[in-house]
């Protein structure tokens, strides 16, 4: 096989953005260019790489299996450039993801955390959705992710083998809304109350939930204001102009203006905290930042 580092990868990003045209943006190339690199791939591998479908790319058993050797490769390569340009790391890194909420209550805390325990580990961080960031570890571009889980807490995704996954946390799922709003100086709001209440909710698309509506809302929700950033949903939220829902582990960065609800006549909504690695990719630094987190989000 002829396979160029390049050509690899390209092959790591489609796994992780599953889709061409995503790889071809986050690596700066046409989507053109990615479609031929994919070709060039599987005539290289005389294997089908890439399932294409409607709704985006996945790497077939085969793919999947060239995955494993691309990281290697290039982790193997990227080591040769830095000895090469006489590029002794310093600092061991742990590449982190999580999940958007998680950031605010659980960065600063765990990295003063880590900087005591385990001062030689830098940690560099990058938000992504749950489906995201489980991409992003098969594909080797982060290292460890706090991931969130609905019940019945499958798996993060169905890839073999099985992510490494540790349960750090379960929290409670509350409706945010302004203090000075209809429902000041409450603690709870019947599911009822909500129906007609304006909502404040991340974009959803094909692969990933609706966030910030409740899961079992009756009828249609009525979506005002759509926003990707927490803290803006916080502050439109305090301002008055809608509710939002959030995992009742974000109270301790609320804004003064900003209450939590607990919904009273459904079912409650746990949210469970995780942090995944791949298995048998630990490493002192993994596991140090790993316990970090595990300090500030655990019970």
């Amino acid at each position: 096989m002829d396979m160029s580092s390049a050509n690899l990868r390209v092959l790591c990003q489609i796994a992780e953005s599953g889709s061409f045209t995503a790889a071809a943006e986050r690596l700066g190339y046409t989507q053109s260019a990615v479609s031929r690199q994919a070709v060039a791939l599987e005539r290289s591998a005389g294997a089908t790489l890439f399932e294409r479908r409607p709704d985006g790319v996945q790497l077939t058993q085969p793919g999947l299996t060239l995955l494993r050797y691309a990281r290697t490769i290039l982790e193997s390569v990227d080591a040769a450039a830095r000895d090469l340009n006489d590029e002794v790391p310093r600092t061991e890194v742990v590449r982190l993801g999580l999940f958007q909420s998680a950031g605010p209550v659980l960065l600063p805390g765990a990295l003063a955390r880590l900087a005591t325990a385990a001062p030689q580990v830098r940690v560099t961080t990058r938000e992504g959705t749950t489906p995201s960031l489980a991409r992003a570890l098969r594909t080797g571009s982060i290292d460890l992710a706090v991931l969130s889980s609905r019940p019945p807490h499958r798996p993060p995704d169905a890839e073999s083998p099985r992510l490494h996954v540790t349960t750090v946390r379960d929290t409670e799922l509350l409706v945010a809304a302004s203090a000075t709003g209809p429902f000041a100086g409450r603690t709870s709001v019947h599911v009822d109350e909500l129906v007609n209440a304006s909502w404040i909710a991340t974009p959803s698309s094909s692969k990933e939930p609706l966030l910030g509506v409740w899961p079992g809302l009756p009828g249609r929700a009525r979506i005002v204001h759509s926003a990707r950033d927490w803290l803006t949903k916080l502050h439109l939220v305090a301002g008055g102009f809608g509710v939002t829902t959030v995992p009742e582990s974000m109270s301790p960065v609320f804004p003064p203006a900003v209450i939590g609800l607990r919904v009273q006549g459904a079912a409650p909504e746990i949210r469970r905290v995780l942090v995944a690695r791949l298995p048998g990719a630990s490493t002192p630094a993994i596991t140090a930042a790993t316990e970090a987190i595990a300090s500030i989000l655990g019970p």
